[in-house]
């Protein structure tokens, strides 16, 4: 129950004092009892969020698509490894799978893997991938290291928390969670050493993520040395910059953060220049998720199901192209981050200069 959770957090402030933004996300989403990872599946529409893979079988193929011309450009090793990051249902990968069944040797080449931490989700990724031999890791210093690798992650790096800094007289101040009239609060903390280069007016918010700089660093670090690539898609920004996008979900609505501590999905926007700059000697590659979907032929994939589909499929078909590509939806807001090992220049999906 939210409640408990909500008490275990009230004593635990009124002991120690107000938390950071980072440990209450922690706490909301992993705790072993009472954490929103750890309870349920909060994915597809008894969840509280759809993510794009449920929208439409679409999505997977497509990065199916990308990895299948990723790996013939690494000149068709093989042996590669094919690893997800949070795979939620495993219904991405089993696209992918799907869609790259008829490229010649593939198959026989990859191993997958995936990294996810959700006893309840591994035992929903193993049915949908019930096709397939898989290996599950804890984390990614677990996987493998003896061939090149082809990452894929979907709406994962949204999920590792964050820390927030507020301005006031002239310094950047941890922004907290307290108590006020025994009811969870935002209030403000010590000071923390930031570079005060930038000018902000006071109240103004900044947000960093040493949980998504260390998943990313050891991302490209296995790029680096076993070659291959990674492809990241996630809500966010192209470019640094100033407030608040810490946010609650719960029931497909946006919610209170504070409300529902344990029962509400907690996420924030994606700094994708941060992880383009930590990557930059991987030939970083930046898009819209309108235009890498595009450019690898939704559209033309979407006129393929409809030319089979009855009027109810042709309708679906038609309102999860929508969904995924339209600026008004999905198709701006997300953005797909791709890079690859230095002796692989190209990557399909996006265009040069792009970073």
């Amino acid at each position: 129950m939210s409640s408990s959770l909500n008490d275990l957090i009230k004593a635990h402030i009124r002991q120690h004092g107000p938390m950071t933004v980072q440990d209450y996300w922690v706490l909301c989403l992993a705790h072993p009892q009472h954490g929103y990872y750890r309870k349920q599946d909060p994915f597809g529409r008894q969840g509280d969020f759809i993510t794009a893979p449920e929208i439409s079988q679409m999505f997977g193929e497509i990065l199916g698509i990308w990895a299948a011309d990723l790996w013939m450009k690494l000149g068709s090793p093989s042996n590669f490894l094919l690893a997800e990051c949070g795979a939620g249902r495993g219904t991405m990968l089993g696209d992918l799978l799907r869609a790259t069944k008829n490229v010649p040797g593939f198959h026989d080449a990859m191993s997958v893997q995936i990294v996810e931490t959700s006893e309840t989700l591994r035992k929903v990724q193993a049915d949908t991938l019930a096709d397939y031999k898989v290996t599950w890791h804890d984390t990614i210093d677990e996987l493998p290291a003896n061939a090149p690798i082809i990452f894929v992650t979907n709406e994962f790096l949204d999920a590792l928390p964050i820390r927030q800094v507020v301005r006031a007289k002239g310094q950047w101040f941890e922004r907290v969670i307290g108590l006020q009239d025994d009811k969870l609060s935002f209030g403000r903390g010590g000071v923390v050493p930031m570079s005060d280069k930038v000018e902000a007016n006071d109240g103004t918010i900044f947000e960093f993520s040493p949980a998504r700089d260390n998943i990313w660093r050891q991302i490209a670090e296995r790029v680096r040395t076993q070659t291959g690539g990674a492809l990241t898609i996630d809500y966010g920004h192209a470019v640094t910059g100033f407030g608040n996008t810490l946010q609650a979900v719960k029931d497909h609505a946006y919610c209170d953060v504070l409300e529902t501590p344990g029962d509400a999905d907690i996420t924030s926007h994606v700094d994708f220049a941060r992880l383009s700059d930590m990557a930059k000697d991987l030939n970083p590659r930046l898009a819209t998720q309108r235009d890498f979907l595009t450019r690898l032929g939704i559209h033309i994939r979407a006129k393929t199901l409809l030319a089979k589909a009855n009027e109810q499929q042709a309708a679906d078909i038609q309102s999860a192209l929508e969904r995924l590509t339209s600026k008004e939806q999905m198709g701006d807001m997300f953005k797909v981050l791709a890079i690859v090992s230095p002796s692989t220049i190209d990557t399909a999906g996006f265009v040069d200069g792009q970073a």
